[in-house]
């Protein structure tokens, strides 16, 4: 008689360590924390202001909620950190004309100055992981993330 085949356990199929959700973010962990380190130290920022200022620089005129899901943050995260921006005079937040719950929210002056100072250190610390990649391979990889922003909507 054969003998029975043994069903390996959950632990034995899933290896975190090779679990691409897994891997994802510990690679945006890293490159995050690594830049945090920079935008605290000389601008007072953490991650969550920092994405704030760099979405509104590009889109003024938006509420926290379109933040939100511009960003794919937390609506808790956005909230405290444009409250903190607002308190810092780096964003400006007044009243819709159509609904005066709502904040429509713009960077200052110096959120404006801030975001102009901080971009080439994001664009110097991307181009400083991506040199790990050839031009093809970084073109190859952009390829491969549109496809998985794409399938992981499907989820």
């Amino acid at each position: 008689m054969a003998s029975a085949k043994r069903k390996p356990s959950p632990a034995e199929l899933l290896v975190l360590e090779d679990f691409l959700p897994y891997r994802l973010s510990i690679l945006s962990n890293r490159v995050s924390r690594a830049i945090a380190a920079r935008y605290a130290e000389t601008f007072d920022l953490s991650i969550p202001e920092w994405r704030v200022i760099a979405v509104l620089g590009r889109t003024p005129n938006l509420t926290a909620k379109e933040i939100a899901e511009a960003t794919e943050m937390d609506k808790v995260a956005v909230s405290r950190a444009v409250a903190r921006l607002v308190s810092s005079k780096r964003v400006q937040a007044r009243a819709d004309r159509d609904d005066a719950r709502r904040q429509i929210l713009s960077l200052t002056a110096q959120g404006e100055n801030v975001h102009a100072r901080i971009a080439p250190i994001a664009l110097a610390s991307e181009e400083k992981l991506l040199s790990a990649l050839s031009t093809k391979e970084r073109a190859h990889l952009d390829a491969l993330l549109d496809r998985l922003l794409v399938a992981a909507r499907a989820l």
